[in-house]
């Protein structure tokens, strides 16, 4: 094992550098200390043959101009929080509105647009920051830990750790991009996707959460059975619609650190299962990806890239039968989820 510190530029007065992790079979993962973004993630196919499997920028400058959110670490609260506001314990905040009315992702500077300290440890790195009280209107002085780690089974987890000085919100995720084509050489419609969950929820016109949960079983978001990807972009299910002909959809996980998420790309044999002890996962295929652009020389485009975002769900503070986002003072927040890179020969 193997981790490489390289110098990439310069923001404001603070250095950004970038961290490769690399394991004794050739597989690297690479993030960076600007919204501890994974930048690079190089896995072989069933033939051998080591390629990116995430959408990714070349230059700092791309990614502090990305809108996208390529993968960054979301928070304080992965998702959108209706309104942009809520009450914790009688007492009102307002928060950033930096989609419609709404709360994304944190606001309009949220984690992924911070500059974390970084240090190696073992086999990774580990990110840390803290947001102090009031920071895009949460309250409490929020000390985070983002730990990268791999492994030579081609394993990342990604450990989250938190804690806060007064009750606030924390939801995090990694936003990644997959692709395992290599190298964006396809999109992501004819990959696979199978998830352990029998409901998701149903989203109104602003994608907020409506409170209704809705049985997957003869709908187009049954992942029970491997699915292909596609049969949901070419769907006439309103909630497929919705979003621009796709999903963007959080799902509730009914088991934990069980092989519930396994996304596969048939023709490269490539394979990712991810396993995680977040409450669901939010799947976007990519149906907002503009046209213009571009992602290492590939021409941005719809469905280029899947998220599998494993986080609580979105506007769990005005849900009150959703599991809770809120963090008592002095309490840790912990959190894994874990990336497990294969090969499937025919």
């Amino acid at each position: 094992m193997n981790v490489i510190q390289e110098y990439v530029g310069e923001l404001g007065s603070q250095t950004i550098f970038s961290f490769t992790i690399q394991n004794d079979h050739g597989v690297e993962v690479t993030a960076i200390n600007y919204g501890c973004i994974i930048t690079k993630i190089v896995v072989p196919d069933k033939d051998g043959n080591f390629e990116n499997v995430v959408l990714g920028h070349d230059t700092l400058n791309e990614y502090v101009n990305d809108p996208n959110f390529l993968g960054a670490i979301a928070g304080r609260v992965a998702g959108r929080i209706k309104g942009g506001s809520f009450e914790l314990d009688g007492e009102s905040y307002t928060l950033a509105r930096n989609e419609n009315n709404n709360h994304l992702h944190g606001g309009i500077k949220g984690f992924s647009k911070v500059v974390w300290n970084a240090e190696i440890i073992e086999s990774g790195v580990r990110f840390s920051y803290t947001s102090s009280d009031g920071e895009e209107g949460y309250p409490g002085n929020l000390t985070i830990e983002v730990t990268y780690i791999l492994n030579n089974k081609n394993e990342l987890s990604v450990h989250y750790n938190a804690r806060t000085d007064k009750k606030t919100l924390v939801t995090l995720t990694n936003h990644s991009y997959f692709n395992l084509s290599g190298n964006l050489k396809r999109d992501i419609l004819h990959h696979t996707l199978t998830i352990k969950s029998d409901k998701f929820l149903e989203l109104d016109d602003e994608f907020m959460p409506t409170g209704n949960f809705i049985e997957v079983e003869n709908t187009p978001f049954d992942f029970r059975n491997e699915r292909v990807i596609s049969t949901g972009t070419r769907s006439c299910h309103p909630q497929n619609i919705l979003v621009g002909e796709g999903y963007d959809h959080p799902f509730l996980l009914h088991t934990h650190h069980d092989s519930e998420i396994v996304l596969k790309d048939p023709e490269s044999g490539r394979t990712l299962t991810i396993e995680t002890n977040e409450a669901g996962v939010v799947v976007y295929s990519g149906n907002s990806l503009h046209s213009e652009g571009e992602f290492r020389g590939v021409q941005s485009t719809k469905y280029l890239g899947i998220c599998l975002e494993t986080q609580a769900l979105p506007d769990a503070i005005h849900h009150s039968h959703f599991p809770s986002v809120i963090l008592d003072k002095d309490k840790l927040y912990s959190k894994a989820t874990v990336y497990k890179f294969g090969v499937e020969k025919e």
